[in-house]
């Protein structure tokens, strides 16, 4: 009975450490959420939403905060993305995604028409690993009225074809904006409306294709979109800023 006991002792013990080796292999590492952050639930999704614990940081330099103020989920499902003013300071918002997703075609819809914000203020939808691996799609006019307010860019941006302005055009306050990144390249588009793909060419904004060297592969990136201040310069009109995405897809 005492070898039949130490046996199947032995077997459970080999069960238990087979479970946690595919428990571990399972798990994305470098995805942990940061405890005491905060987590909002959107399109499905978990993200994490930014806190710079009151110090300037990076893109601007910016205070971002994760306060109910700047960043929320109202009773539509929607999420509201917003630069507010307090006691002397702006603070910006971010969002992240809580996992990695990869390879795929990532489509936004926003009822807030990109093409009205302040100069100052950018709006980012995008994958980020590190500065030179990331997918962007901003809006921003980068501090000047008269710069077109939309751009495609593949990050080293500076580098020459890795990046394509254009201007909006809108004819409402609906646009759907998407890339496609696959291993040899990246297909954006922008249309009127919320669609996942036009009826005709009436609905298409912009289109754009890269083909070039910085394609990041599928690694260990982030969704992320977030709300902030071009070189941390407060809203030339003084303004407090508010974008809505309605929803987001990964197909």
């Amino acid at each position: 009975m005492e070898k039949e006991s130490d046996f199947y002792m032995f077997r459970l013990l080999i069960v238990a450490l087979l479970l946690v080796m595919v428990s571990c292999s399972d798990k994305e590492p470098g995805f942990e959420i940061p405890e005491g952050a905060r987590v909002i639930n959107f399109s499905g999704f978990e993200w994490i939403v930014t806190d710079s614990d009151d110090r300037q940081v990076g893109p601007g330099p910016n205070y971002f905060s994760d306060s109910e103020e700047n960043v929320w989920v109202d009773e539509n499902g929607r999420l509201h993305l917003k630069i507010t003013s307090r006691n002397g300071n702006w603070f910006c918002s971010r969002v992240e995604l809580a996992k990695h997703t990869g390879y795929g075609r990532y489509i936004f819809y926003v009822s807030t028409r990109p093409d009205s914000l302040d100069r100052q203020v950018v709006w980012g939808l995008y994958t980020y690993k590190n500065d030179t691996e990331e997918i962007d799609i901003e809006f921003s006019r980068w501090g000047f009225e008269g710069n077109q307010e939309a751009q495609y860019a593949i990050q080293p941006s500076h580098k020459m074809g890795n990046k394509a302005r254009f201007r909006m055009n809108l004819e409402g306050t609906l646009s759907t904006h998407l890339f496609d990144w696959t291993k040899k390249r990246i297909d954006f588009a922008s249309y009127h409306g919320h669609r996942k793909y036009p009826v005709n060419e009436t609905e298409i904004i912009a289109r754009w294709r890269y083909y070039g060297d910085d394609i990041p592969p599928d690694s260990d990136e982030r969704l992320k979109m977030n709300l902030w201040l071009f070189r941390g310069i407060p809203p030339a009109d003084g303004e407090e800023t508010e974008v809505v995405i309605d929803r987001v897809e990964i197909i």
